[in-house]
């Protein structure tokens, strides 16, 4: 048997490529978006009492990592990406139906347009499904999952002088809280864990529309080297 889904609406995030991404909600609340919803669904009536929600969970495509056969292990990254472990046994993103899920802030709803902060989602993911966080029946305070009981270990982010100005200048004119959102996601380590690189080599990621440049100049720290306008793809 086989069940057809369609998207009820589209993420745009300030992520618009995977690496550096938060591995899990909420890890960077400096990351935000919207969830633009589709016909019939960008009418009012869809949202109607969702302003009285702080937060919602979100289902969703991983629409960049789709396989056409199934996986039955995974290299999960919180395991430093070389250790095997059962598909369900983790949120890697290789999923049997492509399906993630992810609990957000709510920051406002209009007509067809969702404001959100603390996402861990791609610019463009489709979004399946919305409903509303319930704090009484979705919080578990004893639960346990000793594979991650712990946020990640954060790493102290320096900054060159000339990347920190142009990040103050490229946040001011964008609206966005962009060094709180790099030192957020850069202090959570994207690399493979498994990666020990040397100080030369450079890392890049794409926040907004702009470039950032970092590398690790010694054992436990990250230094943000630059921060520029993305040139445009062809």
């Amino acid at each position: 048997m086989s069940y057809q889904v369609e998207p009820v609406g589209f993420i745009r995030s300030c992520f618009k490529e995977k690496f550096a991404i938060p591995r899990q909600p909420s890890l960077a609340p400096a990351a935000r978006g919207t969830l633009e919803l589709v016909a019939p669904y960008d009418n009012g009536d869809a949202v109607q009492g969702l302003e009285q929600v702080s937060h919602v969970w979100l289902l969703f495509m991983f629409h960049q990592a789709l396989d056409s056969s199934p996986r039955l292990k995974v290299r999960p990254p919180r395991l430093g990406g070389n250790r095997s472990m059962g598909v369900f046994a983790t949120r890697a993103t290789h999923r049997p139906n492509g399906i993630g899920q992810s609990v957000v802030r709510l920051e406002g709803v209009e007509p067809g347009r969702l404001r959100l902060s603390g996402i861990d989602l791609l610019d463009g993911t489709p979004v399946l499904d919305i409903k509303p966080y319930v704090p009484y029946a979705d919080q578990v305070p004893h639960a346990v999952n000793r594979m991650a009981d712990a946020p990640p270990a954060l790493i102290p982010v320096q900054w060159e002088d000339a990347a920190i100005a142009a990040a103050h200048v490229h946040g001011e004119r964008l609206g966005e809280p962009l060094v709180a959102l790099v030192e957020q996601c850069l202090a959570q380590d994207p690399r493979p864990a498994y990666q020990v690189p040397a100080p030369e080599r450079r890392y890049g990621a794409r926040l907004w529309d702009l470039d950032v440049h970092w590398h690790y100049p010694e054992p436990g720290t990250i230094r943000v080297l630059a921060i520029t306008l993305a040139v445009a793809s062809a």
